[in-house]
């Protein structure tokens, strides 16, 4: 008879089912991988649109003068440069990823941009936050939700560290329409792998990127995950025909 614990500790790997313990450590050799390329891949990957969805999230954060607000797995930096400037002085921004090698691009930028006083920049795992209770006004988590492997979990962690009041905002790849899905099953599985090929000399890391999406929970499932971790006046946006969603909910 299979031993229950041992099926709780599996997981996905893209389409490959593995360890819980292994994947942390294969999702790091991915952004390990492409760290040196990824903001150059995203821009040929989405054709810029990437820039535009976070523009998006970032509006609808609503972040003022004065908040505190952790980018949860923001690599190189993108929402936390566009978060620092809006918080002033007063604030502050945590630029927050579990893997070192983005970190480091990230800082690498945000220092040739002239950010600092008001950001720093931790190494974390999202499924255990290092922050006390109620220590953000917003948490964003871009396009990393679905490397997570305990989603609820992180989740739970996310809401413990919003203030009461305070917005989570998660912008992730998700289920496009029906009509789109064919065009974009081939984009995916066709032609992400080979710019990964030609830009990053990586494949195979493109090609987990892609499965990953599909593993990912569809917008409903989500919705519904957000709730049960305790999060209130949760709902969705879909952008670009729901390839990629908005996810927001409150800790009231």
């Amino acid at each position: 008879m299979p031993d229950p614990t041992e099926d709780q500790a599996r997981t996905h790997f893209g389409y490959t089912t593995v360890s819980s313990t292994d994947k942390a450590r294969l999702v790091r050799g991915v952004f390990d991988s492409v760290a040196s390329k990824y903001d150059l891949m995203n821009d040929l990957m989405s054709g810029g649109l990437h820039r535009l969805w976070k523009r998006f999230a970032v509006a609808e954060a609503g972040v003022r003068r004065g908040h505190t607000v952790l980018d949860l797995a923001g690599g190189t930096g993108d929402l936390a440069r566009a978060f620092a400037s809006r918080v002033g002085d007063e604030g502050r921004v945590v630029l927050a990823d579990i893997n070192r090698a983005m970190l480091e691009q990230g800082r690498r930028r945000l220092v040739d941009a002239g950010v600092g006083g008001n950001l720093s920049i931790v190494q974390v795992d999202a499924e255990n936050l290092p922050f006390a209770d109620g220590s953000f006004d917003r948490v964003c988590i871009a396009f990393g939700l679905r490397n997570v492997t305990d989603k609820p979990a992180a989740l739970a962690s996310m809401r413990r560290v919003l203030k009461p009041g305070g917005k989570l905002l998660i912008l992730e790849f998700s289920k496009p329409h029906d009509p789109l899905r064919p065009a974009y099953d081939l984009y995916s599985f066709r032609v992400l792998p080979l710019l990964g090929r030609l830009v990053a000399n990586d494949a195979d890391s493109y090609r987990y990127l892609a499965e990953s999406i599909r593993m990912h929970p569809d917008q409903d499932t989500l919705l519904a995950m957000l709730q049960a971790a305790g999060l209130e006046r949760c709902h969705y946006q879909n952008l670009a025909g729901g390839v990629v969603a908005l996810h927001t909910g409150y800790r009231l």
